[in-house]
């Protein structure tokens, strides 16, 4: 089963690809219902890197224990005839809580300039998964997805503020 999102958001490829990467960024995607804590004790890496391999734990509101999530992290990049789309993929597993019924899941978001403002970048998310448990889970995953296209959009403009650049004496 999927859920899909495709939506332009108000920053440009490379600050939506920065967020991707960061770990503060994308809790922030789910705050303040859905609180991420690592499970080891060095913590959460400063950034997602290809090949990490993350278990986090999940609370509602901080406090209603949701279950752990493994993470596992790859990119990819294709070469399209609009330009090149950067793809980021989640393949960890839920490990326990309700969405441990699932066998698969497979988050892919792919970042790619907005066509005809490359100011803006177009966002595409795509959630597979599978299982028994899928079209019982799909309702609640489906509302999450809608909630986290608005954090998104809410969010986007804020990841494009990098420092001004200090004048040389």
């Amino acid at each position: 089963m999927r859920i899909m999102l495709k939506l332009v958001i108000d920053c440009d490829a490379d600050a939506a690809w920065r967020a991707l990467h960061s770990p503060r960024a994308v809790a922030e995607l789910y705050g303040p219902v859905v609180d991420m804590s690592p499970l080891e004790p060095q913590g959460l890496p400063t950034t997602w890197e290809p090949g990490a391999d993350v278990a986090v734990q999940l609370a509602a509101f901080g406090e209603i224990p949701m279950g752990r999530q493994f993470i596992s992290v790859s990119e990819r990049f294709v070469d399209e005839p609009a330009g090149r789309v950067r793809i980021f993929r989640d393949t960890g597993i839920p490990l326990t809580g309700p969405l441990a019924s699932l066998d698969v899941w497979d988050h892919q978001m792919a970042i790619s300039p907005a066509p005809g403002d490359p100011s803006k970048t177009l966002w595409r998310d795509r959630l597979v998964i599978g299982g028994a448990s899928a079209p019982l889970l799909w309702p609640v995953l489906w509302a999450t997805w809608q909630w986290r296209a608005a954090r998104i959009r809410a969010l986007a403009p804020s990841w494009a503020h990098d420092p001004a650049p200090t004048p040389q004496d």
